[in-house]
């Protein structure tokens, strides 16, 4: 087969925003609407984007085009916090999170020592990442290799990219989910050396959060980043007001939560820290000052009660953000209703997220906060060709907003807010198409 062959061409009404910003009020002179555009796609990439009339030429006589006239192509979301083990408990009642964890957590995530049970589960969750339209996820496991390598085999099939480590806890957990400082170095070193950068695969070293690793933990974990700079470094970081208490406890001599993690080094490029609900002014500063990123995880804050984000001060500390949808705690998969979450969490402190701010953050926001928006996030020409083609009327409900809605604004908003899997009709990873909906 000859290399023309391996063209792919889509067509259909396309919205991106073509460069990351530092202000919401930047992305509307960024966004890309094309209502009859073509996709060209070679090798997994970009090759062409523009205007179907512009482009049609280039297409070669033998190969067929996907005709998505009347749909929505947008650059594949992008998850940065979610828990694969805990796809099972979803919508575990009545806690918040530290008794969640005790109670409902850490008893599903003890079965993942069963390599073939970890394959059975990691094959569920990207099955969900996929029908709800996510194509780059940063994903904790858990404490075991085996749950690592499991993901990381389902995810290389299928050529994803996907970031995922193996949990750190060597503390204030069951005996049955303990490590060791020792332990989780060796076990993350060779998980390193065999999935980061295998593919599409990328590698997080991924303390639990703060009170379940000792000092000599997170000193391991120091040297991992150290040991292989390239590697992400993912956690979790003032969610619950008792939660910080209990770090502050656990670590006095240091000047607050986010500084434990400071101190060994595990701040910076490629640092996700999920939640930040209650952050300190010098918190906000070092996030900034670092270049460490924040996942916002709107139905998880709300479902357990820990609280409400500040979008408007991240974007006034310049700290970059991503959405998340951490599952477990998080009650979704879907990355429009976690806009849709993220809509109401912001409304109650007064902001009101556009829908250009929330699909930027859901794609090259979410791409910039892990340090990929070179790569994906839109469809400029070189880019990772992972894409999402939504149905704007997917229910009769949503036809009839749709129907009512004048601009661009209001059918986007329209579909963050009423979107769920239905208006998911195909997800593309690598220029393949990997789910269709039935």
């Amino acid at each position: 087969m000859g290399c023309e062959n391996t063209i792919k061409a889509v067509r259909g009404s396309f919205l991106d925003v073509t460069g990351t910003v530092q202000h919401p009020e930047e992305i509307e002179p960024k966004l890309r609407f094309i209502q009859d555009g073509l996709l060209l796609i070679k090798q997994g990439k970009v090759s062409w984007f523009g205007e179907w009339e512009e482009g049609k030429h280039l297409i070669p006589p033998d190969i067929r085009i996907r005709d998505y006239s009347g749909k929505i192509v947008v650059p594949g979301f992008v998850d940065t916090h979610i828990h694969y083990p805990q796809s099972e408990m979803v919508g575990a009642y009545g806690e918040q999170l530290l008794e969640w964890l005790n109670k409902h957590t850490f008893p599903a995530e003890r079965r993942y020592n069963d390599l073939e049970y970890a394959r059975e589960m990691s094959a569920f969750f990207i099955k969900q990442l996929l029908r709800n339209g996510t194509t780059t996820a940063l994903v904790f496991g858990t404490v075991h290799p085996e749950s690592v390598d499991a993901l990381f085999e389902a995810a290389h099939t299928i050529n994803m990219r996907m970031i995922a480590g193996k949990v750190m806890m060597d503390r204030n957990a069951p005996d049955y989910l303990l490590d060791t400082a020792e332990s989780s170095y060796t076990q993350s070193k060779a998980l390193i050396e065999r999935w980061h950068r295998n593919g599409r695969l990328l590698y997080a070293v991924t303390p639990r959060f703060a009170p379940t690793s000792s000092p000599e933990q997170l000193a391991m974990a120091q040297r991992l980043r150290e040991e292989y700079p390239d590697t992400y470094l993912h956690t979790h970081l003032c969610e619950n007001k008792d939660e910080i208490a209990w770090v502050k406890s656990l670590y006095p001599e240091q000047d607050g939560y986010l500084d434990v993690y400071h101190h060994y080094g595990l701040t910076g490029k490629n640092c996700v820290f999920a939640h930040c609900v209650h952050l300190e002014e010098k918190e906000w500063d070092c996030l900034h000052d670092t270049g460490s990123s924040i996942a916002f995880c709107p139905t998880s804050n709300l479902y357990l009660g820990s609280g409400l984000f500040n979008l408007q001060k991240a974007w006034r500390k310049r700290v970059k953000v991503g959405m998340g949808t951490d599952i477990g705690a998080g009650t979704t998969f879907n990355m429009l209703q976690t806009l849709n979450e993220a809509y109401k969490v912001v409304q109650l402190q007064g902001y009101r997220l556009s829908a250009y701010e929330a699909f930027y953050l859901a794609t090259l926001g979410g791409a910039h906060a892990l340090g990929l928006d070179d790569i994906i996030g839109n469809f400029n020409i070189g880019k990772e060709a992972d894409f999402v083609v939504l149905e704007p009327t997917a229910t009769p409900l949503q036809q009839l907003r749709y129907d009512n809605s004048v601009t661009l604004m209001d059918k986007l908003f329209v579909m963050m807010t009423l979107g769920d899997d239905r208006s998911i009709y195909r997800t593309y990873v690598d220029g393949r198409l990997v789910y269709e909906r039935t």
